[in-house]
């Protein structure tokens, strides 16, 4: 009889253990369903924002300004050329003084700032510190930027030949393994970190710290970027082994939240190419010597298709 009742017990914990693993198998699914879900959502946001009217695919111009006066219009001697199918051979000019940029149009150019025709010079506010004033002339938009004390003038139109000829990102399969909590270390004060630029002046950038993780049973650190000292987000700029390979030569990019309790999220499932792996005329910050690691990072966003660079 005792035997009978002990074989009732173990045949009963053998079933809650059963149950318990059932359980515990269909919660472990459904976060990685979720998971999954996540990141798909992410991309389809993130190609959404680069196919935009005003993604990056827009971008069709980068003119650093000089002091003084800059002629604009789409005779090819301007300083400042526009697509003929959206202005005049003159359509005016941009003056630069005591770091400031002003508008003038000439008689017969049209333009608009905020949907309001230009009828009279006006300065133009810069993006940094922003919001800029952007400038509409037919189906491009003009906007002052502001690098490392230099202007500049970006131009983009919805009709560019990039936006019209891109296929679509593509990326690595979804690894949850590169989801990764690592410790922040803060810097007693934020560091200023100097960085090249893709283009134009090199930047000078605030890092509040770094985040150390483990990948492989290896440590490594990011030193981490504050873009503005409201943001709910830390920045990264990192290169490893797969650059120039299969995902962009210059390295890519990751945001991440701010940290928690000492430590922060890093999900290298939702790094980017940088802008400049789409248009020659973004100012892409590149990866400084210490955030460039010496191993693969398999996940995230795969080098654009006129780059090359094999799928995985």
């Amino acid at each position: 009889m005792r035997g009978d009742h002990e074989r009732s017990k173990l045949v009963a914990a053998a079933l809650v253990v059963m149950v318990a693993t059932m359980i515990g198998g269909q919660v472990s699914s459904l976060a990685a369903d979720a998971y999954t879900k996540e990141i798909e959502t992410y991309r389809h946001d993130r190609e959404a924002r680069l196919r935009g009217e005003s993604g990056w695919l827009s971008l069709i111009g980068l003119f650093w300004l000089t002091d003084g006066v800059q002629r604009m219009g789409s005779d090819p001697r301007a300083d400042i050329v526009l697509p003929a199918s959206s202005a005049p051979a003159s359509a005016g000019t941009l003056t630069v003084k005591d770091g400031r940029v002003t508008i003038a149009l000439l008689p017969g150019a049209t333009a608009t700032v905020d949907g309001k025709p230009i009828t009279a010079a006006r300065e133009l506010r810069a993006d940094n510190p922003g919001p800029p004033d952007v400038v509409m002339i037919g189906s491009v938009s003009l906007q002052v930027i502001k690098r490392a004390g230099h202007l500049g003038i970006r131009l983009k139109d919805g009709n560019s030949p990039a936006r019209r000829a891109f296929t679509g990102l593509r990326f690595f399969p979804i690894r949850p393994s590169y989801r990764v909590a690592a410790r922040f270390v803060a810097h007693e004060h934020p560091v200023a970190i100097t960085v090249p630029s893709a283009t134009g002046p090199a930047q000078t950038l605030q890092s509040p710290g770094a985040a150390v993780f483990r990948l492989d049973g290896h440590e490594y650190r990011l030193d981490a970027i504050l873009e503005e000292p409201t943001d709910t987000e830390l920045f990264f700029i990192f290169r490893d082994q797969t650059s120039a390979h299969e995902t962009y030569g210059a390295g890519r990019f990751l945001y991440t939240p701010l940290p928690r309790d000492g430590q922060v999220i890093v999900d290298f499932n939702k790094a980017f190419s940088p802008p400049c792996a789409f248009t020659p005329y973004a100012t892409c910050p590149l990866p400084p010597p210490q955030n460039r690691l010496p191993i693969k990072i398999e996940a995230g966003e795969l080098a654009p298709s006129i780059h090359g660079g094999a799928a995985p």
